[in-house]
């Protein structure tokens, strides 16, 4: 049974913080809000957290192609090669925001992801809730959005119907009230010119 922890915005308890940090930090999986959809998300430095969330996704580890969650941009030379001028301005004034760019990422990366890796999705959700959690943490979540298995509602928005459906399989539902149903916009930085990979809740003006 995965304990449901209630997690507003603008007044984050900061015991009850500390509470899911503490079973992150021990290889726990949660599910939170994002300014998206819910996701999935483990510490960076489970192995066996990212295992589960493979297991969940049905994938195997070596396949799985999941983002990290970032607080701010401090943690971004840790896993991505530096950016040009005109990509990082672009990551400003995107972020935080309903956004996932790909960068080029840099040795460390295949390590933790145990295979070959030459791009990163990176996201800093405009939401209090997962910034936080990823904070106190002190380093990324790995992530995955909650797919719904309907074949018209591709993203699940209510977190009592999120809790019943990954019961047995998280450890902790955090419940940020309704979620979207729309993902992010996902762009492509690894080239000289962004490129548009998907359009989701971002706006493309920021471009």
């Amino acid at each position: 049974m995965a304990e449901r922890i209630r997690l507003y915005e603008k007044n984050t308890d900061e015991r009850k913080l500390n509470e899911v940090v503490s079973w992150l930090e021990r290889g726990g999986v949660i599910v939170y809000p994002t300014d998206t959809v819910y996701a999935l998300g483990c510490s960076l430095q489970s192995s066996k957290g990212f295992e589960r969330i493979a297991r969940i996704k049905g994938i195997k580890p070596e396949k799985a192609d999941f983002s990290l969650v970032f607080n701010d941009l401090s943690m971004l030379s840790e896993f991505a090669l530096p950016l040009s001028t005109p990509h990082y301005k672009l990551l400003k004034r995107a972020l935080p925001g309903p956004y996932t760019f790909l960068l080029a990422a840099n040795n460390r990366v295949p390590k933790l992801f145990k295979r070959k890796k030459s791009s990163i999705g990176i996201r800093i959700p405009d939401n209090e809730i997962a910034r936080a959690i990823v904070e106190k943490l002190g380093v990324p979540l790995i992530t995955t959005s909650v797919h719904d298995d309907d074949e018209i509602i591709e993203y699940t928005t209510d977190p009592e119907l999120i809790l019943e459906r990954y019961d047995s399989r998280i450890d902790v539902m955090i419940d940020g009230g309704f979620g979207d149903n729309a993902a992010s916009t996902i762009i492509d930085l690894t080239h000289p010119q962004p490129e548009v990979i998907r359009e989701g809740k971002g706006s493309l003006d920021v471009l």
